[in-house]
């Protein structure tokens, strides 16, 4: 069986897609073949006669092998808002993006899928990230937005992946705040506080370093 990853993040803006795109450099310094998956985009703009969303394209541009925009990001939505907002005419759908992510495990060793928003973010009306997560039954990488508030954040976030039922591989710390205070000390504090490895700090930068970050990953 091909292995995969479920991206998760402790809020939007937490830098799911930085570590993702890290991810998949870090697994093909390995030598596996990788593709990533963003299911589920708002804020998406034109390009082509479609709707795309930057985010799924840097995925799509980090992937070992070509992958169809459109098997990444099978729902792109215009309006920056919540996908069960801006897809009110056209709603998510587990069993498409399921579709998809089997036919994606068909072309790499390794599939990630980044969520979108948090862990209980709604997809559509009556399901959200969570649920979505549990569709695919991959084990869980949650990326924690390192900056004030993070460690109620990781503790929640850890918390919901555990209820849900699945397996929490691990953490990412994405040190989105240039100025936070005693930052090594907060991650310290999530580290003790979440039964799950820490695997790996991303300083802060203003332009991301992919390869660079990959360098900082360890036992994935």
């Amino acid at each position: 069986m091909n292995k995969g990853y479920f991206i998760t993040g402790t809020d939007t803006g937490a830098g799911k897609t930085w570590a993702t795109i890290a991810l998949m450099h870090y697994f093909r310094q390995q030598g596996k073949t990788v593709v990533g998956m963003k299911p589920v985009a708002a804020g998406c703009v034109m390009r082509q006669g479609q709707l795309q969303n930057d985010d799924a394209l840097l995925i799509q541009q980090a992937a070992s092998v070509p992958v169809d925009y459109r098997l990444i990001n099978p729902y792109a939505y215009e309006l920056p808002v919540s996908p069960h907002l801006a897809g009110r005419h056209n709603p998510v759908k587990l069993d498409t993006v399921l579709a998809g992510f089997t036919r994606l495990q068909a072309l790499a060793d390794i599939v990630l899928v980044e969520g979108a928003g948090g862990w209980y973010a709604p997809v559509n009306q009556q399901e959200d990230i969570s649920d979505l997560a549990k569709t695919l039954a991959l084990p869980v990488i949650i990326v924690v937005a390192i900056r004030l508030g993070c460690i109620n954040h990781a503790k929640l976030t850890y918390q919901a992946v555990r209820h849900s039922g699945l397996n929490c591989a691990g953490w990412i710390a994405m040190c989105t705040d240039a100025g936070m205070l005693m930052r090594e000390e907060n991650i310290q504090t999530i580290k003790t506080a979440l039964d799950t490895p820490l695997l790996g700090v991303l300083p802060y930068l203003e332009c991301a370093d992919f390869r660079f970050f990959a360098e900082q990953l360890d036992g994935v």
